[in-house]
């Protein structure tokens, strides 16, 4: 149900105090004991709140002596760039990962003007600091950004990215967290670490927002986008992107406003999300209601998460478009238009993501690589360009340079949001127009996500299901042609996907609410959707009962 406020703007009341927030990180002491106080990297890093002993001093300093730890253990021994978003615990743990980084003699580069730094700019650097350097140079960097992406003003998050320049893969995440663990079961004395002057005074210094900036043309058709005089708002939703968008629209001569450059810690001018919430989520028409409210004023407006690594994508007729059917554009698109590209570069999005998606790269001729969950499985494809585009129905998406080499292995946000003005400039018809010419050719589809109740016992019990766990023999009136518990990849799900002729649904736990979330799509409409999810819910916890 949809709160009575949602796309409404916060009263004082929804608004966190940052003062208390940030006295509860340095106050409050976690108990590795406790499961929900205990370091835990789901699929982008640690997260959780200072006022709920999930996100504290103690937890970030043991975290980053393992991630000093294991960077030694792996042999790297290069620079480590960090960067940190605008949410109000970013700055605290930022400062407390600097002084674990630089009184463990680490060299950390952070960013030169003391700014915001977006998750891409991070990996694009670690990328740029690691082109043609082999698997064994030690001179290879990694990075840590200091963000917990769309998730609400009380929130923190710590993530690594490894030499690759992508999101951690369990090997190395399980290792720093059980490691992290033992080091606050420790009492920290583990922890090297100096004081916050010193550790600034020992850090190097890099540029992100210039070296990323500059380097767009060799990704995005930036000189079409400024000759066709495309209009663009951009809204960083009070993120790092902020400075970003205003040096792009200089330094490449773009009709581009930054409709909202307000930094507030408590995030006061967002409206809520569906729930009732504040959360910077730029895939929610809830959460993009300001931006919705100004979509004639431009050609194409768009929005990002709070460290950049979504986007969302405004048209004047269309409005906010669904991440998924965005998605589907962007691919026809990119295939069309990067003649450089390998002939056999595929199609890479998760097991959740539209079957509109298999449909246009059967019609264009491209193999689609289907991964589970998470971001980092698109990072080997980019990486070697074996992957063109890699997205996730999360509106988390990133593709390669022009030249068919690798962009970044992270989710950016920002060349998603650029690429909806280049396929304006180049084809004079926007993303909303281009969906329309595949609905026309591949039928519409009715896409969405919802939660239902389940405890610690029940969420692990999913995750390792069986396809033989699953009695049933259709769904919502269609024969069930597929049950997988593997994707098509061969990767885990962590969860299950059942298939139809016309829909699917796939059914997985979360990772830090007691829930399990049901993702479903039918091409028979609203309705039809409606029975899938019902028919869904019946045959999980029909599995979960035996």
């Amino acid at each position: 149900m949809v709160h009575e406020r949602a796309g409404k703007l916060p009263l004082p009341s929804d608004l966190i105090d940052p003062s208390e927030v940030i006295d509860a990180y340095y106050s409050l002491h976690p108990d590795p004991e406790n499961p929900d106080q205990a370091v835990s990297f789901g699929t982008s890093g640690h997260r959780g709140s200072s006022l709920d002993t999930a996100f504290n001093e103690g937890h970030i300093a043991a975290t980053t002596q393992a991630i000093v730890e294991y960077r030694a253990g792996q042999g790297i021994r290069g620079p480590l760039f960090m960067g940190r978003d605008t949410h109000v615990l970013s700055k605290p743990a930022f400062d407390t990962a600097l002084e674990v980084l630089v009184g463990n003699g680490v060299t950390v580069l952070i960013d030169s003007g003391d700014g915001y730094t977006p998750t891409p700019a991070v990996s694009h650097a670690i990328l740029v600091h690691n082109r043609g350097k082999g698997a064994s140079d030690d001179s290879r960097a990694d990075g840590i950004v200091v963000t917990p992406s769309h998730n609400p003003p009380r929130d923190g998050g710590f993530k690594y990215n490894p030499p690759h320049g992508g999101p951690a893969d369990t090997d190395a995440t399980s290792w720093i967290a059980n490691r992290a663990n033992e080091i606050l079961a420790g009492g920290l004395r583990e922890v090297r670490r100096v004081s916050t002057a010193k550790a600034v005074e020992g850090a190097g210094r890099y540029d992100f927002t210039k070296t990323y900036v500059e380097d767009l043309p060799s990704v995005i058709n930036m000189e079409a986008i400024a000759k066709a005089g495309v209009k663009i708002g951009a809204d960083p939703l009070g993120g790092a992107a902020v400075e970003y968008w205003g040096r792009i629209a200089e330094r490449h001569g773009l009709d581009l406003t930054v409709v909202n450059p307000e930094v507030d810690p408590t995030f006061s001018f967002m409206t809520l999300d569906a729930d009732g919430i504040i959360r910077m989520d730029c895939s929610s028409p809830w959460a993009m209601a300001s931006v919705l409210e100004q979509r004639e004023k431009f050609d194409i407006a768009t929005g990002n998460d709070t460290d950049s690594d979504r986007h969302g994508i405004v048209t004047p007729q269309g409005g906010l478009m669904n991440p998924n059917h965005y998605l589907a554009v962007a691919i026809t698109y990119l295939f069309n238009h990067r003649p450089e590209w390998p002939s056999n570069a595929k199609i890479g999005k998760t097991l959740v993501s539209s079957s509109l998606i298999d449909r246009v790269g059967a019609k264009i001729g491209r193999d689609v690589l289907e991964v589970p969950v998470g971001f980092k499985w698109f990072v080997p494809g980019l990486l070697d360009s074996s992957v063109g585009f890699g997205g996730e129905e999360s509106a988390g998406a990133s593709f390669l340079r022009m030249n068919g080499d690798v962009w970044t292995t992270d989710k950016d946000g920002i060349i998603l949001a650029l690429l909806a003005s280049e396929i304006t400039a180049v084809t004079g018809k926007n993303p909303h127009e281009h969906l329309e010419d595949l609905v026309g050719e591949f039928g519409a589809s009715a896409y969405a996500r919802i939660s239902a109740p389940a405890d610690r016992e029940a969420k692990a019990k999913l995750k390792n299901l069986s396809p033989e766990s699953v009695t049933a023999t259709s769904v919502a009136g269609e024969e069930i042609t597929a049950i997988m518990t593997n994707a098509p990849s061969g990767d885990p799900i962590g969860g299950l996907k059942v298939t139809t002729e016309n829909a699917w649904f796939a059914a997985r736990p979360s990772g830090t609410e007691d829930i399990y979330k049901i993702y479903a799509e039918s091409f028979k409409g609203e309705d039809h959707l409606t029975s899938v999810q019902a028919a869904a819910k019946d045959v999980v916890d029909a599995a979960l009962s035996k």
